[in-house]
């Protein structure tokens, strides 16, 4: 599997739960988002923008993808709606298509713009590292199937946190609808500190 394959299989509509440990406080925040993905080919004017904006060679890319969300966590003010929208490009190894640069128009813990790397693991899972100017995260995806897509995240520094994600797609009729969100149960979380 090839990162652009995550792409592909993400395209979509999908319904987010998270379970978020705040480490320093022992103190877990659970969540909901919706999040639609669409996949950017490589001379997609999106992905020659977002090259540029980091001077990357455009023709050195194999494609992206323009992500949006909207939600909310427990620790919002009420009615608060959590919505965002973020490129990201991929710009492989010369000697390895299964790794590369990540490029951000939005980081995943700081919304500057920023540089990543990506990597395709030996469980065909796909691992994104981004080291910022105050914390570093490393966020991991995987597919159990085509509907359900899962996710840990961890963000070290000034915010230490450590994230489970379950997803489900939404246009298959496979997961709740937005207006459920507020009754749907949270998928079980296992930390890896145990709490």
């Amino acid at each position: 599997m090839e990162a652009m394959d995550f792409f592909r299989m993400s395209e979509g509509r999908w319904y987010s739960q998270r379970t978020t440990h705040h480490l320093a406080m022992r103190r877990t925040e659970l969540g909901q988002l919706e999040i639609t993905a669409s996949v950017l080919a490589a001379d997609a004017p999106e992905v020659a923008a977002i090259c540029k904006m980091h001077d990357v060679d455009p023709s050195a890319a194999i494609g992206g993808a323009a992500v949006q969300w909207q939600g909310s966590m427990d620790w919002d003010e009420a009615g608060k709606q959590q919505t965002g929208a973020t490129v990201l490009v991929l710009v492989p190894d010369a000697d390895d298509a299964r790794q590369g640069r990540l490029l951000r128009e939005k980081g995943y813990a700081e919304t500057s713009p920023v540089v990543g790397r990506y990597q395709v693991d030996d469980q065909d899972g796909l691992v994104l590292t981004t080291d910022y100017a105050t914390m570093s995260s490393t966020e991991r995806f995987w597919f159990p199937h085509s509907g359900l897509r899962l996710r840990t995240s961890t963000v070290i520094g000034l915010s230490n946190t450590a994230s489970f994600c379950a997803e489900t797609r939404l246009d298959q009729g496979e997961a709740p609808t937005p207006t459920d969100a507020a009754t749907a149960q949270p998928f079980p979380c296992y930390s890896v500190f145990g709490w």
